[in-house]
């Protein structure tokens, strides 16, 4: 008899977990009809491409895992009564008040019952957590925003109001694209919160952390640049308060390799405070509700992020899912917001569960974005991010390869034209780090310019471009390990303290080639490049793997057709690791095609269940 679901995943159209989960359910009951079979491979899938569940409407009612090309014939799924209806009854399904089973139905969402696990748990946390009163001296937080942000002016400074509402909320959301003052804000934030415990008795026991290591030494950075002066503070202790590293939220939770628990949780909660996390957007569904779970009971959580960036490289989309429901503030907010910034602020519709708690800020003072001369970042990253597919198309061409005196250069491109395009543009930038007299003047040029990718493999992915950079470099580039070679990380070490993305360079010295990193008081570690982890050398890096990181100056190298990797926010979070100039290199019709009609969409429950916590 033919099984579609082997079938499947012979031709590569499912995974083979997939499949076997599938069957998997058989050994659990015998009778598990086929329909229900085929909605279990199908959650699997979704799971795999970053989906936290299966949405039955988008799949009921056509044929599936069909590819012609293979002569693989696929197969019909039911109608969405009927799909329902079979799930609903049979035995591997979790049922309300029976035992734990592999699937739970959720209105017309299948999941995998861990998955559906984590998404109620950090729904009922951040809920509960929103739900507390945080105690807040408003006379003293409102002297606090005049010292630290000045007079409010005329129009809404929503850096101001960010800082008020993460001080009056345990739990918040500070979302903004580059150079909108996140980090500025949080800074504040972190005064603030500061001065507020020290005038109740104690300093609050404040952590920082973000998803990776580059991440992490980011807002180290970022923070250490951002502090206010002395002067604008009641207390000298409040600096005191402030932590000076961020670490990754691995290390934060104690990690311990192999095990899937991590060393803090419910039982053994984090011994803090306030919790400030970067670089939100990057974190999954099973960290966040993990975070969450290790949170002591009248902690503080502060998300930083840019919503708009793409999701988790796992499943699901937490920032994204949290921000939109966040339509504005309720009236009791709004009032208390006016009596302690000293701003009336619009009544834009009601607000969602959660969005008392949470602030976009808009305005960059990095790019800019209107006015006089040639069209820059900023423009682009907002036509990208509203789906404008012809204005990004007719703006890239506007600013053509004339561009390299503004903000922005484009130049359609073809496999034929890639490789001396390349020489051209890309290797002098290369060959002069390893022209470099000192190690660190080398890391100054690596981080000017960096190549990114859409896509992992092929000619116009970071492993082909990385290669050809390499054969481009000639003898300069001879070995496995080499002078000059950029080499990132790609499993955590915790030994050596090397983690998933930390970015270095080898390196002549005296004892040989050494492989050097960045170190937390930003000097350099070095090692042994026998002694690495897994890394690969990184002239180019998938745009996913940039996340957390910025470059002066940037080439986005796109492929040549539509994938199903390239996405909207892939483009726009790409684009905007750049902070003074931008190359884009693709076809015109494959950027107006992913601009116009491919927005990430993830299947997710999250919101449904904050909203639902609400009612």
């Amino acid at each position: 008899m033919r099984d579609p679901l082997r079938e499947a995943a012979t031709a590569g159209l499912l995974r083979a977990l997939d499949a076997r989960f599938a069957e998997f359910l058989l050994t659990l009951d015998a009778g598990t009809p086929p329909a229900v079979r085929l909605a279990a491979a199908l959650a699997s899938q979704q799971l795999g491409e970053g989906h936290i569940c299966l949405d039955l409407a988008a799949f009921a009612g056509r044929r599936v895992l069909a590819d012609p090309g293979q002569d693989v014939a696929g197969t019909d799924t039911p109608t969405l009564d009927a799909w329902r209806e079979t799930l609903t009854t049979a035995s591997v399904m979790q049922t309300p008040g029976g035992g734990p089973a592999p699937l739970v139905l959720d209105g017309d969402r299948l999941y995998l019952r861990r998955y559906w696990c984590f998404e109620q748990h950090l729904a009922a946390r951040l809920h509960a957590l929103s739900g507390q009163e945080a105690p807040v001296d408003d006379p003293l937080l409102t002297d606090g925003l005049q010292r630290l942000f000045g007079d409010p002016g005329s129009g809404v400074d929503w850096q101001r109001v960010a800082a008020a509402v993460a001080v009056l909320r345990p739990f918040a959301v500070v979302s903004g694209g580059p150079g909108t003052g996140k980090t500025h804000t949080v800074s504040r934030v972190l005064a603030l919160l500061a001065e507020q415990g020290l005038a109740a008795g104690a300093a609050p026991r404040i952590r920082l952390a973000a998803p990776t290591g580059k991440a992490a030494a980011r807002l180290t950075e970022s923070i250490a640049a951002t502090l206010p002066t002395p002067e604008r503070l009641r207390d000298p202790a409040v600096l005191e308060a402030i932590p000076r590293e961020a670490v990754t939220l691995h290390r934060l939770l104690r990690a311990r390799p192999g095990r899937l628990r991590f060393g803090h949780n419910a039982d053994n909660p984090l011994h803090l405070d306030v919790l400030l996390v970067d670089e939100a957007s990057m974190v999954d569904l099973p960290l966040m509700a993990r975070l969450v779970e290790a949170l002591p009971p009248r902690a503080r959580l502060i998300l930083l992020g840019d919503k708009d960036q793409l999701a988790s490289v796992e499943a699901g989309a937490v920032l994204g899912d949290l921000c939109a429901g966040a339509d504005g503030y309720t009236p009791a907010m709004r009032e208390r917001l006016a009596a302690v910034t000293g701003q009336r602020l619009p009544d834009i519709g009601a607000a969602g569960p959660l969005a008392d708690g949470i602030t976009f800020l808009h305005r960059s003072r990095r790019f800019r974005d209107e006015g006089d001369g040639p069209p820059g970042i900023g423009r682009l990253a907002r036509l990208i991010r509203d789906g404008e597919g012809e204005a990004t198309v007719a703006l890239l061409r506007e600013v053509g390869e004339g561009g390299a005196h503004g903000e922005l250069a484009f130049r359609a491109m073809d496999t034929a034209g890639l490789r001396g395009a390349l020489a051209e543009q890309a290797l002098p930038r290369y060959r002069a780090i390893t022209e470099a007299t000192e190690v660190h003047d080398a890391f100054a040029a690596l981080e000017r310019f960096r190549i990114l990718t859409a896509l992992r493999e092929g000619p116009f992915g970071a492993g082909g471009i990385n290669r050809m950079i390499r054969e481009l470099l000639g003898p300069l580039a001879r070995g496995r390990w080499y002078h000059g070679q950029p080499v990132m990380v790609t499993h955590n070490d915790y030994a050596l303290g090397l983690y998933n993305g930390d970015i270095g360079l080898v390196w002549e010295t005296g004892q040989g080639l050494r492989a050097h990193f960045p170190a937390p008081d930003s000097g350099l570690r070095d090692f042994a490049p026998q002694r690495l982890p897994a890394h690969q050398t990184v002239y180019a890096m998938t745009v996913h793997k940039s996340q957390g990181s910025e470059f002066q100056r940037l080439l986005l190298v796109l492929p040549d057709e539509p994938s199903p990797v390239l996405t909207r926010e892939l483009l726009y979070t790409g684009l905007t690791r750049a902070r003074e100039h931008a190359t884009i290199w693709g076809r015109p019709g494959v950027i107006r095609e992913t601009v116009r009609d491919r927005p990430t969409r993830r299947a997710s429950g999250l919101a449904s269940a904050v909203a639902a916590l609400g009612r």
